[in-house]
């Protein structure tokens, strides 16, 4: 355990009555990066080639699977699929799905993440109408080549996204000081999307996933605690748009909030407007709340099923970050709260969105260029073990 470990004394795995999770074909998951926007220079990226990963699904399938990991998250490229309005060329896509059909591995498809046809307005009626039309289509392609229950994700990251285009500017089309309502709009297209899968599936289910974030004021800057509370609610907002607790005008409803994926790293936390607390630094900051707050709190909101959707660290820090949350999670699920999963997101290394030379080191496996310019798959040794400690830790609560 770690030196600062909440589990210094762990109770009998016998005395655990909560119900084993279900939900996904392996409690541990692998995200694969699939960001496709226009960043700040107005460049269009693409997660999925820069890693390789749409050339080597399969194997990379085929590798999660040999650490025990059955499920995915993986990313389905709007702006690829649909080069015209309404032609969809499915090229991108068929040979990842049948690879992971062939792999036998689960995957939770992104919609959007972050990325859209050129041609469309965000905050037009057309984009939630295209948006729709395409979910459509992609259900149609996953119904046609298998018969299991399809997870979605349909907008990743709704609140961050609005974040992102509307105040910080750092994906394009930029509309700044419009992040509420385009905060709303993608809500409006999110329960499009569900709408039209629902036509085609049934039986489909839907992961809406954002990040969790703790706010507060300055020490020394009491004034701005009215700021940090507002910064801190508005974490909530897409998810009480969506369930119908607020915006009535988007159409949200019970219905539509199934799964609450979280998105976890070491700057969720901060001071307002956006000073880190320190993660890294031994003792930590007294303000610093622990994961499984959050997660009950969550969970107290909403009483729905729960997974960390995105969790991960960079470089040496990698090891110490996972164990800590294996053990943040295990906290939480002795308390009742209905944790699903954890995935290490991502799985493989990922290169920046501005500078696409410069490799963040986060993934359980870093990409080193070799013969013929394919990029290999190296495992972390630190975090291999890390992870492995973490499986063991939470198969004792049968989270394995």
């Amino acid at each position: 355990m770690l030196s600062n470990s909440p589990l210094t004394c762990r109770p009998s795995p016998h005395a655990i009555h909560h119900e084993p999770p279900a939900l996904f074909d392996s409690f541990w998951l692998g995200g694969f990066e699939s960001a496709c926007q226009i960043n700040t220079r107005g460049v269009r990226i693409d997660m999925l080639a820069a890693t390789q990963h749409d050339d080597l699904a399969l194997a990379d399938y085929q590798m999660v699977r040999s650490v025990g990991i059955r499920t995915v998250r993986d990313g389905v490229r709007w702006p690829c699929i649909e080069r015209s309005p309404g032609r969809y060329d499915w090229s991108t896509f068929l040979p990842m799905l049948r690879a992971a059909q062939s792999a036998g591995v689960q995957v939770i498809w992104n919609l959007l993440h972050y990325g859209w046809p050129e041609d469309l307005d965000i905050l037009s009626s057309a984009f939630v109408d295209r948006f729709a039309r395409y979910c459509r289509e992609v259900a149609r392609t996953v119904r046609n080549e298998s018969d299991r229950v399809p997870f979605f994700v349909p907008v990743n990251e709704v609140s961050f996204l609005a974040w992102a285009i509307g105040y910080k500017g750092i994906i394009q089309p930029t509309q700044i000081g419009r992040a509420h309502e385009i905060k709303m709009q993608l809500v409006r297209t999110a329960i499009a999307g569900m709408e039209a899968i629902w036509s085609v599936d049934p039986r489909a289910r839907f992961a809406h996933v954002d990040p969790v974030i703790h706010v507060m004021p300055p020490r020394d800057r009491p004034e701005l605690a009215a700021q940090a509370a507002g910064q801190r609610a508005a974490q909530f907002d897409a998810w009480d748009m969506i369930s119908g607790r607020s915006e009535p005008s988007v159409g949200g409803a019970p219905k539509y909030l199934d799964l609450i994926g979280i998105n976890y790293y070491h700057s969720n936390q901060f001071e307002a407007p956006d000073v880190r607390l320190r993660w890294e630094d031994h003792p930590r900051d007294d303000r610093w709340v622990p994961l499984h707050r959050l997660l009950d709190e969550i969970h107290r909101r909403y009483g729905r099923p729960i997974f960390l959707a995105e969790t991960s660290h960079f470089g040496d820090g990698r090891a110490r970050w996972i164990k800590e949350i294996a053990e943040e999670v295990y906290i939480a699920r002795l308390q009742g709260v209905p944790i699903e999963g954890v995935c290490l997101y991502p799985i493989i290394d990922r290169p920046d969105w501005e500078e696409p030379t410069h490799w963040h080191n986060s993934g359980l496996w870093d990409l080193r260029p070799s013969a013929g310019g394919r990029l290999e798959r190296v495992h972390n040794p630190a975090y291999l073990h890390a992870f492995q400690w973490s499986r063991e830790l939470l198969a004792e609560i049968g989270c394995g």
